[in-house]
């Protein structure tokens, strides 16, 4: 059974000792290729080759498995690995070309906003930010439905159903945070999971007119205060891909650490994308 974590909207504060700065690991001297091998003897399924969706005139592959439910270190482990969730799909991607999705983490004890953070912390402290777990409602979905309309190239419908799919159908402990701007309106959704020693981000949507809040910076520092809180050890950002304007708030997340190909987290200078074998 998923570990089940103190609510952070009561108030609940760590009582553990800032984390001990891991020992650095060693020079980099092997790469698994295409990709990290499959943890937990899992059986996964290949996609057939389809356009990137992070960087345009290429090409991607993932493979992946569907899960009813998933035990909390098994959810780990998966992470570690370089896996993703999208509903009750895990996926990992399988580039022959290419390695440049690496899997990001923010080691929460260490991490400090920089001085554009805090003006986005400031600028959104008007916000009123609940948190519960993951209900699909209408208001969300046409939120929802503006956010993908502005936001991205049409290649997902918008429906319901995809909605309903994608971001509320967990197989693992999720929680949903929401934030409404003072006249209750709501200006984004956030879909988290949490492990025994993570908070991972899976989706965030958010008020195309409402840009000017930076709500996506918004809700990773709301993010990581929660895993602050819970005594969490790390922060989860999902793939960072270099050169795509969109992933690009994510490396300005410091301390972060990226997964390299040997299947080490190192200092994100460390873990540089590279496309090929390598």
């Amino acid at each position: 059974m998923a570990v089940r974590h103190p609510a952070p909207w009561d108030g609940v504060l760590s009582t553990h000792s800032p984390a001990a700065v891991d020992p650095e690991p060693p020079p980099q001297r092997m790469s698994f290729y295409p990709t990290l091998p499959i943890p937990l003897g899992l059986s996964t399924t290949l996609t057939p080759p389809h356009p990137c969706a992070y960087l345009a005139g290429r090409t991607s592959v993932s493979r992946g498995f569907r899960c009813g439910q998933v035990p909390d270190w098994s959810y780990q482990t998966l992470m570690d690995a370089g896996f993703r969730r999208s509903g009750d799909v895990f996926y990992q991607m399988l580039c022959s070309h290419c390695r440049r999705c690496v899997p990001l983490r923010v080691p929460v004890a260490r991490f400090c906003r920089s001085r554009s953070q805090r003006r986005v912390w400031r600028r959104n402290q008007d916000l009123r930010v609940s948190y519960g777990p993951p209900v699909a409602t209408t208001e969300k979905h046409q939120l929802y439905c503006r956010y993908l309309e502005a936001r991205h190239d049409g290649s997902m419908s918008g429906s319901w159903q995809e909605m309903e799919a994608f971001l509320f159908r967990s197989p693992t402990e999720t929680l949903e945070v929401c934030y409404r701007d003072p006249s209750g309106q709501l200006l984004g959704v956030g879909i988290c999971d949490l492990t025994g020693t993570a908070l991972s981000t899976v989706y965030f949507f958010f008020e195309p007119t409402a840009y000017r809040r930076g709500l996506g910076t918004f809700s990773s520092l709301t993010e990581i205060e929660v895993a602050r809180k819970l005594g969490l050890k790390f922060y989860y950002l999902g793939y960072w891909v270099s050169g795509c304007p969109r992933m690009e708030y994510k490396s300005a997340l410091r301390p972060a650490e990226g997964l390299c190909t040997d299947g080490r987290w190192r200092p994100l200078v460390a873990a540089a994308p590279v496309d090929g074998k390598r």
